[in-house]
């Protein structure tokens, strides 16, 4: 697997937040108020969330600039699921206009970082700035997909497919190894159990069941010693903010 460069990311994050500016331009009032793809949120939910994670990533990079390390959300884990809900019921032209001004800072931000700014620490998941980078790319990239219009895993590019896997081993449970067998592409074992199981099928549909998506093409097998068996179960996706703070 290559690597993300910082320069490959920052294209990444401009091509998935306009992704996102397009979706929330084609929908309507009654639309952000539909069901999303996550159980018990509606598209608005989505949307809020969105802007969330990325006014949260650009006052990481902000406060990294001045040497300072700042938690994720304002409030924990409490706070930010209280800013979605009050944000959830937004009229259509509150959502659109949330979302211009909290990508625009976050891209503001991941663009202005020079070689040494990507190295800077932030407190997300104590890591650097690249780490804060990869996070947004995801949370873009994934919840465009949760807002259920029609762009489903399979508009997830190669270089997006193969960070998840890196990125979501963290959900092989312990005492197994997974497989992947991609359609047409090399192997790659995550995990580091005896339990080996292979998971085959399109390099989408394995990424959207890891990430805890649902495969859009119904390509996915899993064998266990030559024979079918069921997928298996998945570890929680590994949480960038404590629950309890």
């Amino acid at each position: 697997m290559t690597a993300i460069t910082p320069e490959k990311l920052r294209e990444e994050l401009h091509r998935a937040a306009d992704t996102v500016t397009g979706i929330a331009a084609s929908l309507s009032e009654q639309d952000i108020k539909a069901p999303s793809e996550l159980p018990g949120w509606t598209r608005g939910h989505v949307l809020a969330h969105i802007c969330g994670i990325a006014n949260a990533m650009a006052r990481q990079l902000e406060h990294a600039a001045r040497g300072e390390e700042i938690e994720l959300y304002d409030g924990g884990f409490e706070g930010r699921t209280r800013a979605i809900e009050m944000a959830a019921g937004h009229s259509l032209a509150e959502h659109r206009a949330d979302l211009a001004s909290s990508l625009e800072r976050a891209l503001r931000a991941f663009d202005s970082l020079d070689a040494a700014g990507w190295r800077a620490p932030i407190a997300y998941r104590g890591g650097v700035a690249l780490d804060g980078g990869l996070a947004l790319w995801r949370e873009l990239v994934i919840h465009a997909t949760d807002l259920g219009t029609g762009r489903g895993p399979e508009t997830w590019s190669r270089p997006f497919c193969e960070h998840l896997f890196d990125f979501l081993s963290a959900r092989v449970p312990d005492g197994q190894r997974f497989v992947l067998q991609p359609l047409g592409l090399p192997d790659r074992a995550i995990g580091s159990g005896g339990k080996s199981t292979v998971i085959s099928g399109m390099l989408t549909d394995i990424a959207a069941w890891l990430a805890g998506r649902t495969p859009s093409l119904g390509s996915l097998r899993a064998t266990a010693a030559a024979d079918g068996v069921d997928l298996p179960e998945l570890l929680p996706w590994p949480a960038g903010v404590p629950v309890n703070n």
